[in-house]
């Protein structure tokens, strides 16, 4: 059994990875899992992982990854760099080995070239929320909908050109003193995100895109992506996994070395 670990910001995502390659997830609440299951220990964090596994599961080797990768390092486990994390999940989920890798978290958007499996170049954007989970959050809340219901419209959106997640709350909650509809205001917000990755995107351009993380479960952006890309956008099972998944194939082939 392989452990992977994905210290996001807003989640902490661990996969476990047999032998076979047969996957099991679990998910932890960030500041949640810092507060009842870390501790500092010579500047690392330290975690009883045989707390947190399901009963009898003693990873053969552990790595982790994830946005707080620079502040802490997990004791006993090994840290690759994110954006390796992520190519590596993508391939190993998709089969895929040519393909533009788009990763949107909850604090941050990365875009990923890869060719014969191996990674060309990258792009990231950790400056701004305005292309984020945590953006959609705010904006379905403006909104006063859920991010399920956000994640269905993307016809007749309402032209929205703030630039800043902040701003850009402001200038929704004009748009609905305007009278707009709820759905185009929705499909308006999911275009916000797109127009702010496609520079990203058209740099490190491909017909197939595969897309990960928490936002890629939002189907309006996927529809979005594929009908003003003109690519095939692939989604993997689970896409919010992919970088623990990524720290479970380094661990595996760490172990056959």
């Amino acid at each position: 059994m392989y452990c992977g670990i994905d210290l996001g910001s807003r989640n902490v995502k661990i996969a476990l990875m047999d032998e076979e390659g047969r996957l099991e997830f679990l998910k932890y609440d960030t500041i949640a899992f810092y507060r009842e299951h870390g501790r500092l220990e010579e500047g690392q964090l330290a975690v009883d992982l045989g707390a947190l596994l399901p009963a009898g599961t003693r990873p053969r080797a552990v790595v982790s990854t994830g946005y707080g990768r620079q502040t802490v390092a997990l004791k006993g486990a090994r840290v690759i760099p994110e954006i390796k994390a992520h190519v590596l999940g993508a391939i190993h989920l998709t089969g895929l080995s040519d393909f533009t890798l788009l990763d949107l978290g909850g604090q941050d958007s990365k875009v990923a070239l890869v060719r014969g499996g191996r990674l060309v170049d990258f792009l990231t954007n950790d400056k701004c929320a305005a292309s984020t989970g945590r953006y959609l959050e705010n904006m379905a809340a403006v909104l006063n909908i859920s991010l399920d219901e956000l994640s269905r419209h993307h016809r007749n959106p309402v032209d929205l050109n703030s630039t800043c997640a902040i701003f850009g709350e402001t200038e929704l909650i004009g748009k609905v003193l305007e009278g707009h509809s709820t759905g185009s205001l929705a499909a308006g917000v999911n275009y916000t995100i797109f127009k702010r990755i496609r520079p990203m995107l058209m740099r490190l351009f491909s017909d197939t895109l595969v897309f990960t993380g928490g936002v890629a479960r939002n189907e309006a952006l996927r529809k979005i992506l594929s009908e003003e890309l003109g690519v095939l956008v692939v989604v993997p099972e689970n896409p919010q996994y992919t970088g623990a998944v990524g720290c479970c194939v380094e661990a595996r082939l760490g172990s056959e070395k």
